[in-house]
């Protein structure tokens, strides 16, 4: 599978940052520009392999340089690194790195934990959240906008497990089944 798009920026732009010696270089030159000779001698490393880190940095945009004499200061773009933190972390962007993933997976596991061969329920999970995807499950089995009596309620429910006072109750707590007079009814969605 090949990774493009968001997921593969952001993947990108954290392998850039996930060395120890190029974060400590982007925190050096967002106090002010250095040369590769600086950079090597405070951070202890060779000239070359600062080079290769502000090689890696420059292909990703966040670094540059500039000539001055014999040698190229660099310097951190940091409008660069803003913007693309902000593009690529958006709450309108993000939940495009997990599009390929399978949502209903967690849903399918609880149900087969919880469901005995013939699809009735072991036990009613205690919880909350595995209790909620239960009761997603179970609505499924009533008509949208059809009134029931409680009798009727219970005969849908009891397919499921014995205890349908329980969850008949957990159904309407959750907003899943509206109960007006003794009738039962499963809003429009």
């Amino acid at each position: 599978m090949e990774n493009t798009g968001p997921l593969a920026e952001l993947l990108e732009f954290f392998k850039v940052l996930s060395d120890a010696n190029r974060l400590k270089i982007v925190g050096l030159l967002s106090q002010e520009p250095f040369s590769v000779e600086q950079l090597a001698a405070m951070l202890n490393l060779r000239p070359s392999t600062v080079s290769h880190h502000l090689s890696r940095l420059s292909r990703a945009g966040l670094v540059a340089a500039r000539a001055e004499g014999y040698y190229s200061v660099y310097h951190l773009q940091t409008e660069v690194l803003e913007q693309m933190a902000r593009r690529l972390l958006s709450r309108e962007d993000l939940p495009a790195v997990a599009e390929q993933a399978d949502l209903a997976a967690y849903d399918r596991k609880v149900l087969q934990d919880f469901s005995l061969p013939d699809g009735r329920l072991k036990t009613i999970p205690a919880q909350r959240k595995k209790l909620n995807v239960v009761l997603r499950h179970l609505i499924l089995r009533f008509p949208l906008d059809k009134r029931l009596s409680e009798k009727q309620v219970n005969l849908l429910l009891r397919r499921s497990h014995d205890d349908t006072a329980t969850l008949r109750r957990e159904l309407v707590g959750a907003g899943l089944l509206e109960r007006s007079q003794g009738e039962y009814w499963r809003p429009a969605e």
